[in-house]
């Protein structure tokens, strides 16, 4: 037996390794198995260049523990070590001094693993005591027994061992007893390891029997050796990118749209699947799906700094040795290898979006409510992959005609131009709430898009920015009258003096709903068209526009905080409007006030003459009916202004 201190240079590494090596102390057990199935793999490469004769038996990786002792065992049947080799790959770590160490990475714990070795060190995080077990697959190689308390200090003897590879005996410090629990250790095997290339067996399979669990005689196998993506796509039928689907996300009822099989190996390397799963809204539930691997060995599901962001909206596996695994964030940013596989998913994406949209426009828009969303977001957020997609990204109509934006203009190019040759693309995202007005463009010949979407007005404006010479216009069909929204040479004339306006204003004023915080109303006069309400309500383009995009995009707040605005606009063409309005000139009233005034030995009074030109005493009832008309027509005339309005129209009937 010999005994000696392992190669660092201070005593303070395994100090460092339990507080700083790993921020998941979990993360022991994938080291532990990746280390077992690449002694497995070597071992399967020496036997294909003859360097290991004859038949290599039983290669499964098997995880057992014994809550008597206190034990995890990680044991395989790979190619094993000798006492050398134990020396070299155990007791001399790739350290250059730990103190510096210390300060370099204690703050970045990410950027350790992968860069020293620690890999098998990772056990001593939730270990009191570690112990190796090795047979060498080298003929006449004695068997070695490795064993230290996570300390410098280490005893290696030889020892017998039946069988070649290697078992790794983790005594479980009691602070850590969940890793002696079955379940624990199943679900950090399915998480981890479920894909990897090596049989991975768990305890025995069980089944319900009689109203109990029963165990069987065959091991419980945990992983799936050649998952779907490490296979050709042309082995492959639709039913199996399916059934692979299901067996990354067993919970997902929804079958995928459809998917994209990555398979490259120049300049870097990269297999993977990914799915088009169903998206309607909210961007944060769905994110985070996209599992990455190294060589078949989970490492995580956060993969927003080695795809672009919108990509994450997607569902699947993306496995590449060729990505830094185990490095900061920041490094991930900036990495070369990273930024290529990024651009070529990105790419890879986005020409088979274009593929299946050519193949099948008819079948394409059927599935577009499905994954507009994603296409929205990677429009707004990818400069490249918005040249790309601009020619699939599908606009829908209230007749459910589906048609991307340079064909929806060319339809709508002739009824919808105005006179200053801006061609006005009219949209609701509330179809009952805006009948309304949709019924007085469709009046017109106009046609109205459905923009429901939860990214439409980001998506509109980013389309007016992109328009030539700025003669793109979306706008809501209530946010102004249809004749002002696209206005042509002709206008309708308003026979309404600027004091019958003014009485006008006054007296619908002061029957408006009392103002609240986040509300307000500005009651203006204009002459829409006769067959118009004679009162409606509209809301300013912009300003909407602004509060809903403060909804998703920071720095926007300020908008978000304002009250909603609308106009209550009057219709002075219509004929109701009129009949409240007195047909004399102001000069012929003004000029009776003066006379009724010098009578009385007064000044006249600008209110008196409001007053009598628009002769709206005893009309408050009619005036409070018109507002309640507008508002109900707009979807705000709710509750107690609902039942009042309603007990109204049967007393004026």
């Amino acid at each position: 037996m010999s005994k000696g201190n392992i190669g660092v240079t201070s005593d303070n590494i395994f100090p460092v390794i339990k507080k700083f090596l790993y921020s998941d102390h979990e993360i022991f057990l994938r080291e532990l198995i990746s280390n077992a199935v690449d002694a497995t793999t070597k071992l399967k490469t020496l036997s294909s260049v003859g360097e290991v004769k004859g038949d290599l038996g039983d290669l499964r990786v098997r995880v057992s523990i014994d809550k008597a002792k206190k034990t995890l065992t990680v044991s395989d049947h790979g190619i094993g070590m000798t006492a050398e080799e134990v020396d070299k790959y155990i007791n001399q770590i790739a350290f250059s001094g730990a103190e510096e160490f210390l300060n370099q990475y204690k703050d970045k714990t990410e950027a350790i693993i992968g860069h020293f070795g620690l890999g098998f060190y990772s056990a001593f995080m939730v270990s009191k005591k570690v112990e190796i077990f090795s047979q060498s697959y080298k003929e006449d190689a004695k068997a070695v027994h490795w064993s230290c308390e996570g300390n410098p200090e280490y005893t290696m003897e030889d020892t017998i061992k039946s069988e070649r590879g290697t078992d790794i005996v983790l005594h479980i410090d009691d602070e850590f007893s969940q890793y002696l629990e079955d379940a624990t250790i199943e679900g950090l095997l399915k998480k981890y390891c479920k894909f990897l290339p090596v049989e991975i067996a768990f305890g025995k399979k069980k089944e319900w029997k009689d109203g109990k669990e029963v165990e069987l005689d065959e091991e419980n196998i945990i992983n799936d050796i050649n998952p779907a993506w490490t296979r050709k796509p042309a082995d492959l039928k639709d039913e199996d990118y399916d059934k692979f689907y299901h067996e990354l996300y067993p919970t997902q009822m929804d079958e995928p749209l459809f998917h994209i099989h990555l398979n490259v190996d120049y300049p870097f390397n990269l297999t993977g699947i990914l799915y088009f799963p169903k998206i309607k809204s909210n961007l944060d539930v769905h994110r985070n799906k996209i599992q990455l691997y190294c060589n078949q060995v989970y490492v995580t599901d956060e993969v927003e700094n080695i795809v672009p962001k919108y990509l994450t909206l997607l569902h699947g596996v993306i496995d590449s040795p060729d990505i830094p695994l185990n490095v900061s964030r920041s490094y991930l940013q900036s990495d070369n290898n990273v930024k290529k596989i990024s651009g070529y998913i990105t790419k890879k994406v986005a020409d088979k979006l274009a593929e299946l949209y050519k193949a099948d426009k008819e079948d394409f828009a059927k599935k577009w409510d499905d994954i507009k969303m994603f296409i929205q977001f990677g429009m707004l957020t990818d400069e490249k992959f918005y040249e790309k997609a601009k020619d699939f990204a599908l606009y829908k109509n209230l007749d459910g005609k589906y048609a991307t934006l340079e064909e929806y203009k060319a339809q709508v190019k002739d009824a919808q131009t105005d006179k200053d040759g801006n061609l006005v693309l009219l949209y609701t995202n509330d179809p009952d709430a805006h009948y309304t007005y949709i019924e007085r463009a469709k009046a017109k010949g106009y046609d109205v898009l459905l923009m429901d979407g939860e990214l439409d007005v980001h998506a509109m404006s980013q389309a007016e920015q992109k328009s030539e010479e700025g003669k793109l216009r979306f706008v809501r069909i209530d946010s102004d009258t249809i004749e002002n929204l696209i206005r042509k040479e002709e206008t309708a004339k308003d026979t309404f003096s600027d004091e019958q306006k003014e009485g006008l204003r006054k007296a619908f004023e002061g029957l408006l709903p009392s103002a609240e915080d986040k509300l307000r109303y500005f009651v203006t006069c204009e002459a829409a068209a006769a067959d118009a309400l004679p009162v409606f309500l509209t809301q300013n383009e912009f300003m909407r526009r602004m509060k809903e995009m403060s909804a998703h995009q920071q720095g926007m707040s300020f908008y978000g905080q304002m009250p909603d605005q609308y106009n209550l606009v009057i219709n002075t063409a219509h004929p109701l409007i009129q009949e409240l309005v007195a047909k004399e000139t102001s000069e012929q009233v003004e000029e009776e006030v003066e006379k009724k005034a010098e009578k009385e030995g007064e000044e006249p009074k600008k209110e008196t003459v409001i007053k009598t030109v628009c002769k709206l005493e005893g009309e408050d009832e009619r005036i409070k009916q018109l507002i309640d008309i507008a508002l109900l027509a707009s979807g705000q005339l709710k509750g107690e202004a609902l039942a009042k309005f309603v007990n109204r129209s049967v007393e004026l009937l």
